[in-house]
């Protein structure tokens, strides 16, 4: 967390340019089903090369997946601590900075001052530790969360409405990492059935559901409202993927063309390396790239989860 005395408005709100995200456009067009013409002698309509389409490109991404399931979980989990490790080496590096600008904001002198600084860099830190670790995962997360919330309070961000969209998608992403956790867990006694055994009554469900909705928020702060036609197509593809997420229809495809277009934005919007080491824009600019990477990392892990219990996937395997 940047305090405002580097410089510049705190948060920056991300724009799209150029050709930023033709990746994600080309693979999420397959996403939806478009529209049907007549047959004309015989021939397939428009709908069914478009499903024959669509099934190549599923079965490509499920073979993908495939073989990507053993490493995806740590990529998953190396992205989504990413922005809370950069913070914390940043509160080290930045020590007088924040203290000073939260003893001047509050006027609580210098010992409280630095007490929230050591804070944020020992509860960062040693939460991204647990969690590569896979050490009390739980208590890490709730760690980081409180982090989260202790931030939003301190720096008095409550009307930085882009702030508050990409704090509700990393809280997502903590709450899926909580319900890999759930998922995690064995019974006490194997193979003997239990009330737990039903999904709908199990905290990973829930868990899954809430994380599953708030996680694509994230796309809102990358939203650009003016631009030409394909600014719009590019808006309406985003939108169009995080209602997919959000209510678990073709999630893993969904989700896996959200984490490219976001990538692709994210490099795009947010190229911090370019900038002079240890300026103002360097800092803001690094800062929103590992905040967006650790929601990607967040989408991971409804690729690597599923959509869960809660969700239209789940009720078509039932029709």
């Amino acid at each position: 967390m940047r305090c405002k005395s580097l410089g510049g408005s705190k948060f920056r709100t991300g724009c799209v340019r150029g050709s930023a995200g033709h990746a994600g456009i080309a693979a999420a067009i397959l996403v939806f089903a478009p529209w049907q013409l007549g047959r004309r002698g015989g021939r397939k309509t428009t709908m069914e090369r478009q499903n024959e389409l669509l099934s190549k490109a599923e079965d490509v991404a499920d073979q993908i997946l495939r073989h990507s399931k053993h490493v995806l979980p740590h990529i998953a989990r190396l992205c989504l601590i990413s922005t809370f490790l950069e913070d914390g080496i940043r509160m080290w590096f930045q020590w007088n900075e924040q203290r000073d600008y939260i003893e001047a904001t509050w006027g609580c002198g210098y010992f409280l001052a630095s007490l929230f600084v050591f804070i944020n860099l020992v509860g960062q830190v040693g939460g991204c530790v647990m969690i590569l670790s896979r050490q009390k995962v739980q208590w890490a997360c709730g760690l980081l969360s409180s982090i989260i919330a202790l931030q939003v309070f301190m720096y008095n961000l409550f009307t930085e409405f882009d702030y508050i969209f990409r704090q509700l998608a990393l809280a997502g992403a903590i709450i899926l990492l909580l319900a890999e956790c759930f998922a995690e867990t064995k019974p006490i006694l194997a193979g003997v059935p239990t009330a737990e055994d039903d999904d709908m009554k199990k905290p990973k469900t829930y868990l899954q559901l809430v994380g599953r909705i708030t996680v694509p928020l994230m796309f809102l702060p990358l939203v650009h409202f003016g631009g030409g036609y394909f600014q719009i197509l590019l808006n309406l593809v985003g939108f169009a993927l995080m209602v997919l997420v959000m209510i678990g229809y073709k999630t893993k495809h969904a989700a896996v063309v959200l984490c490219l277009q976001l990538f692709v934005l994210n490099m795009y919007l947010h190229p911090w390396w370019m900038h002079r080491w240890g300026s103002a824009m360097q800092d803001y600019l690094k800062y929103d790239f590992f905040q967006t990477l650790s929601v990607i990392g967040g989408v991971l892990m409804v690729v690597v989860m599923g959509p869960g219990t809660l969700s239209l996937d789940e009720r078509k395997k039932f029709e």
